[in-house]
């Protein structure tokens, strides 16, 4: 099956530096594995948000992304995964980071994001992410973490919006307990 078949249009245009392949994940509804190859820079990540806008488009909001052969992610690339998580989390949807390479999780980590996202090391432990039934949200409340940006310990006693007590940056933190930029 191509990438067309999966996303009418997709591969409408390409980008040398970032080669996308689609796979469809037949145990997860709504499912689509997002084969990266290259890397994400501040020149193609513009490619990079519109073929995955398309993927959302088409009505896949699970998806997970196959980073083995990402070799590099800069800050802006890193702001792509992001404005996917806000595409897909209004949706149901969620995101997976695959199989990642220490020097591009190492980016994650310095800038602070590596707690945003569910970055996994295989296959079977992303699918059971997407099984898994999302807690209830009595379970998961009051629930203490770290800010992503300062690191201060914070407590949320619900889901929803709120601002860092240190560092005054704005966050947000969902049902199922992720906590990201708000």
């Amino acid at each position: 099956m191509t990438n067309n078949d999966l996303v009418p249009g997709f591969n409408d245009e390409r980008d040398d530096s970032l080669k996308i392949t689609l796979e469809r994940v037949e145990d997860v509804e709504n499912c689509l594995m997002v084969v990266l190859n290259g890397y994400i820079d501040t020149y193609n990540s513009v490619f990079f948000q519109k073929q995955v806008g398309k993927v959302v488009a088409a009505g896949y909001v699970n998806l997970i992304f196959s980073c083995s052969n990402l070799n590099y992610v800069s800050s802006t690339g890193i702001g792509s995964f992001t404005a996917f998580l806000k595409q897909v989390k209004p949706k149901s949807g969620d995101i997976v980071l695959l199989n990642i390479q220490p020097k591009v999780y190492e980016v994650f980590q310095l800038l602070g994001f590596s707690q945003f996202f569910n970055i996994k090391d295989n296959l079977n432990d992303a699918l059971s992410f997407f099984k898994s039934a999302a807690p209830e949200e009595a379970n998961l409340f009051p629930k203490v973490f770290n800010c992503p940006v300062c690191s201060r310990k914070l407590k949320a006693t619900r889901s929803g919006r709120f601002r860092c007590s240190d560092c005054k940056s704005i966050l947000a933190i969902d049902q199922q307990g992720h906590v990201f930029l708000g």
